[in-house]
């Protein structure tokens, strides 16, 4: 196991949903604290940062560090837990998953569950269990029980999924890497131009609560203050049965994309015709995408006070917003050579001309 399936394996193992974000945050302390300037704003943003050549530009790599989940509503007083989502999750991957409620006496698992098909009439069972008919059992009996493990209104709840490498050993499974890709990306870009040096100042950026609402990008955005900035994301591959290429043509294994278009954010045209030129030069494949109905850290960033050039570059990945992701390691490397080599490119001249 290389440093990048370790650094990829520890930050996806770890809890943290929406709100809960400490354990990624001190993973991306552990791998940063030799060689940047680490401190966090006051929703919890992790901010690590290396001055290169120059002060400014400022530019500002972001991933966001929480995964969809849970949270405790309420005990019934039969024992089973109702809960409320952190993020968008889709009814029909939930049924029969395990998950872990993070209390204050320690971890208590339980399996999600909803009234048995047994007992379901025809019609019933033809049509998909909503979250609200949901609950989680953690093997009680009533709410005394269950309150007595330490569980309480609150409480997080988190996809239980160990990082694994697949027969296929370029491809990675794994809860969370929406988007803890992103953070073990701009984790390992700053360790990199420490190393190889950068004619500007950097920030490797950890936001939270990007599933709920971007939030973490905005604070965070106001604490750095960035004259450039990259979001580094997971994208949506298509190359599953059902998706069309008119829909996305997106692939796992041709390399990171470049997001043209989303609900929230049209990119700095000049920023987005560097990263082009930029993967040309390297000959690394460039994939492109557009997303109608989703956004990302960038529809935050790019307002913050006059304007923030932003761009996206995503790694294509299987089954977001589920227990289990997929993602080809050949698409992360890429992308991370790819950033490392845009980052080096924008001194003051460069940054400067992207809103001349």
């Amino acid at each position: 196991m290389d440093q990048t399936e370790k650094l990829l394996k520890e930050i996806t193992n770890v809890g943290g949903v929406s709100g809960y974000e400490e354990e990624v945050r001190a993973v991306m302390r552990q791998y940063l604290q030799d060689v940047a300037e680490i401190e966090q704003d006051k929703m919890g943003s992790f901010i690590g940062k290396h001055v290169g050549e120059q002060e400014r530009p400022r530019v500002m790599l972001a991933g966001h560090m929480d995964e969809i989940g849970f949270m405790v509503q309420l005990i019934t007083k039969e024992g089973f837990v109702k809960f409320v989502p952190l993020g968008g999750w889709w009814d029909q991957v939930l049924l029969g998953h395990r998950v872990v409620i993070k209390t204050a006496k320690g971890d208590v698992v339980g399996v999600l569950g909803a009234k048995p098909p047994h007992l379901l009439d025809a019609e019933e069972r033809k049509k998909v269990v909503e979250k609200k008919d949901m609950y989680i059992d953690v093997g009680a009996c009533s709410e005394e029980e269950v309150k007595e493990m330490g569980v309480r209104p609150g409480d997080p709840i988190i996809p239980v999924s160990e990082f694994t490498t697949m027969a296929n050993p370029r491809f990675y499974l794994s809860k969370a890497f929406d988007n803890r890709l992103g953070c073990a990306l701009a984790v390992q870009t700053l360790r990199q131009l420490a190393k190889d040096g950068h004619p500007n100042t950097i920030y490797a950026v950890g936001t939270v609560q990007e599933e709920v609402g971007l939030r973490g990008a905005k604070t965070s955005a106001h604490v750095i203050d960035p004259d450039a900035a990259i979001i580094l994301e997971v994208d949506i591959a298509g190359d599953v049965p059902g998706i069309k290429p008119e829909v996305t043509a997106v692939k796992m294994g041709s390399g990171p994309s470049l997001l043209v278009y989303d609900a929230r954010m049209i990119p700095n045209l000049k920023l987005r015709d560097l990263v082009i030129e930029t993967a040309e030069e390297l000959e690394i494949p460039l994939q492109f995408s557009a997303m109608a109905g989703g956004a990302t850290d960038g529809g935050m960033i790019h307002i913050h006070n006059e304007g923030v050039p932003t761009v996206v570059i995503g790694v294509p990945t299987r089954h977001i917003h589920s227990h289990n992701a997929i993602l080809c390691r050949d698409d992360y490397d890429q992308a991370l050579k790819l950033v490392v080599a845009l980052v080096q490119k924008l001194d003051a001249a460069t940054v400067a001309g992207l809103t001349a």
